[in-house]
């Protein structure tokens, strides 16, 4: 694994030499993090996104982790769905179910999938009533710098185009600012790396970087 020194106060990029070293990796990192947060706070919020990364989650259904990981204090959100039934091949939602969480005790109703039965808005609508009173229970953390809701790990990979949440470079709703729910993704991505610039020059990953 290689380390790519990053301005001050905008984090650090990690190079790793094959997926399989990313998995393990990452594994070690969210259980780190979930321990952490759950001392903290009594929760854990993490955030999922199509794609293959979701799949880099599998070390965390090995030893150690399976026996030490509170999956009780854990809260499942998506950055992103797709207007589709849960059992449908193109949602997000049966992708990770598939693939993680339905191998792994987290309490269906900590699993905070979109409302298939609503319309694209209405889902977004219903999403953003579920956060702010997620937030009122201080399950979801709330950040101070923006007002908006501050999850413990968000994953999020990037197509090899540099598309990120469904946005695509050049889309004009990438330079949207909008509503929690709405489009703002693109924002929220400027935000956590520090900087504003736009999805257009993001490198190409897949939330961590293979070499």
């Amino acid at each position: 694994m290689a380390e790519i020194a990053t301005e001050k106060g905008k984090g650090k990029v990690q190079v790793f030499d094959s997926e399989e070293d990313l998995a393990v990796s990452l594994a070690k990192y969210t259980a780190y993090l979930s321990n952490k947060f759950v001392k903290e706070r009594g929760a854990f919020t993490v955030v999922l996104s199509g794609g293959s990364l979701v799949k880099s989650l599998r070390k965390l259904l090995e030893s150690p982790y399976m026996d030490s990981v509170e999956w009780s204090k854990w809260h499942v959100f998506w950055v992103d769905e797709r207007v589709v039934p849960k059992d449908h091949e193109d949602s997000n939602y049966k992708l990770a179910y598939d693939c993680f969480l339905s191998k792994v005790p987290i309490p269906p109703g900590n699993v905070y999938a979109i409302n298939d039965a609503l319309s694209a808005e209405g889902a977004a609508d219903d999403y953003e009533t579920c956060l702010k009173h997620l937030v009122k229970l201080n399950i979801i953390d709330l950040s101070q710098a923006t007002g908006f809701p501050k999850f413990d790990l968000i994953l999020i990979g990037m197509g090899p185009d540099g598309h990120v949440a469904s946005l695509f470079p050049g889309h004009p709703l990438v330079h949207a600012s909008m509503r929690t729910s709405r489009a703002g993704k693109a924002d929220a991505v400027n935000v956590a790396l520090g900087n504003s610039q736009s999805s257009d020059s993001l490198p190409s990953s897949d939330g961590f970087t293979q070499r």
